[in-house]
């Protein structure tokens, strides 16, 4: 497998950004407002607001991208992972959880939530092989497509 380098997200990056995730939420679902709005803006909607944004690169060719979301004191939530559809199946989600859950200890992280739905296997299974394990879900979920929540302590 090919190395794969993170980089932080730059302004140049918008619109891959943007394109990676509405191509997968095409595949999957469909693009709801709440996507419109933090693809459109992910500066204000991510950045500004403490998160971190990162692309996956190999040989200078982004691969890959996903956010991680400020929602309190020391917990983020994990979102918009989307890898181009050349380089999916190959091993390469791994390769992106190993690196953020690092990141995320790196930083002294309490925990990573994120949300995402059954019908994603694959997705799924790799949650739960990094240790997420599911929890409750609220009752005002932002993103309709949701129907599951998991959670990994970091502490």
């Amino acid at each position: 497998m090919p190395e794969i380098k993170f980089r932080e997200f730059t302004a140049k990056d918008s619109e891959q950004f943007k394109a990676l995730n509405i191509e997968w939420l095409k595949k999957y679902f469909e693009v709801e407002p709440i996507d419109e709005r933090v693809l459109s803006n992910p500066r204000s909607e991510i950045l500004d607001s403490g998160g971190f944004i990162f692309m996956a690169e190999i040989k200078d060719e982004v691969i890959g991208t996903f956010a991680f979301i400020k929602k309190g004191n020391q917990i983020f939530e994990f979102s918009k992972m989307a890898i181009d559809p050349k380089f999916r199946n190959k091993g390469y989600g791994n390769v992106m959880m190993q690196f953020a859950i690092s990141f995320a200890k790196k930083y002294r992280w309490n925990k990573i939530i994120l949300y995402s739905n059954t019908i994603l296997k694959n997705s799924i299974h790799l949650y739960f092989k990094y240790g997420f394990i599911e929890v409750p879900m609220e009752a005002d979920v932002i993103y309709s497509r949701g129907n599951i929540k998991m959670e990994l302590d970091l502490d």
